[in-house]
Formats: structure tokens, C-alpha cells, sequence
């Protein structure tokens, strides 16, 4: 008797689709796909008991550390929730078939202006109207724990005649690649 796995994408692939990241490699597959995206889901409320509470959020910047930037309101409820609740979980979204990461972390806020300075853009103006120098502009810095991407390993071009292939030869050719992010 076959077990259900047998017949499973994952026994009948012939190429190795988990490639776990680590330092560097890491930080830049979250830049890339993050970069793509341009938001992500911003949750909070993770350890309160309570449904936690998601908002879109624009990325100012992944930095060489991995760290992921943000700019909010000081009292906004996002900042009223991370003050008692740090715990932050971020899913993005960097094509409608591609480019997945979820990332777990601890986020700290802040108010150093020459950060601010380093991200604004005139574009942000739209949500802090009294300028780069608005008293209430906070930052929001993302310290990862942990995180998981999933994205094809040659782009959308290649994965779409992979498939495609697939259909015509009924061989598994799926060029996605999917791992952990461990950023040190």
C-alpha cells in the first residue's frame, strides 16, 4: 500500500527546494523580497490574550543588520501596543505568486532624528504632514527572531515555463525555493 507521501510534490521533485539562510545571505534575501513588496502586514498584540491587531505598514529600509525600519505616529495604537506588548510579526507579500516572508521580532521605538532624516522621503509627507521635523513622527525598528521566506529560485519567467514543462512531460519542476531566515 502507498503511503500518501509517495505521491507527494516533495518525493516527486527532482531538485532541492529548501535553502535555509543564515548572516548575510539572510539579510539579503529579506531586503530583496521586502524591497519588492514595499509593505507588509504590521501585527501586534501578539502576547496579550487578545486577536491581535494587523495594520499595513510601509518599509522605510532593511538595514545591513536586518533590522526593519518604520515610521508611526507616537500615539498611535500601534505604538500604545508595542509599549506593552513588543512582540511583532510581519508577513509580506513581494508578488501575487512569489516572494513571501513571514518575520517574528521584538521592536523597539524611537524618536532619533537623523534616522528620520536618513529615511524621509517626500512621499511620507502623505501620513506626517508637519514634515520630516513633526514632533510626533516615531520610529519603529524591527529586531528579527526569526523568519521564513518563499520564492522561486530563477524568477517568474523560469518558474512559469517550469510549469508549463511540467504540464507537458508530467515531471515535477517546480522552481520554487522556500527556507529559514536566521538573522544573526
Amino acid at each position: 500500500m502507498a503511503t500518501s507521501q509517495e505521491g507527494s510534490t516533495n518525493r516527486t521533485q527532482e531538485e532541492e527546494n529548501i535553502k535555509d539562510l543564515s548572516g548575510k545571505g539572510a539579510v539579503e534575501k529579506l531586503r530583496e523580497l521586502a524591497e519588492k513588496a514595499e509593505s507588509c502586514f504590521f501585527c501586534t498584540n501578539i502576547k496579550t490574550g487578545v486577536p491581535l491587531s494587523v495594520r499595513p505598514m510601509a518599509i522605510q529600509q532593511v538595514d545591513d543588520d536586518g533590522n526593519i525600519w518604520f515610521m508611526s505616529m507616537k500615539d498611535s495604537h500601534k505604538n500604545e501596543e508595542l509599549a506593552t506588548d513588543p512582540f511583532t510579526h510581519l508577513f509580506f507579500q513581494a508578488s501575487e505568486h512569489s516572494g513571501f516572508v513571514n518575520i517574528y521580532g521584538i521592536s523597539e521605538i524611537s524618536r532619533d532624528q537623523a534616522k528620520i532624516d536618513e529615511l524621509w522621503s517626500p512621499l511620507i509627507k502623505t501620513w506626517f504632514q508637519g514634515g520630516k521635523d513633526d514632533p510626533n513622527i516615531t520610529l519603529i525598528k524591527v529586531i528579527p527572531s526569526e523568519g521564513y521566506y518563499w520564492d522561486t529560485k530563477h524568477g517568474t519567467a523560469v518558474a512559469f515555463l517550469k510549469m508549463a514543462a511540467s504540464v507537458i512531460t508530467g515531471k515535477t519542476m517546480d522552481d520554487s525555493v522556500e527556507g529559514s531566515l536566521e538573522i544573526d
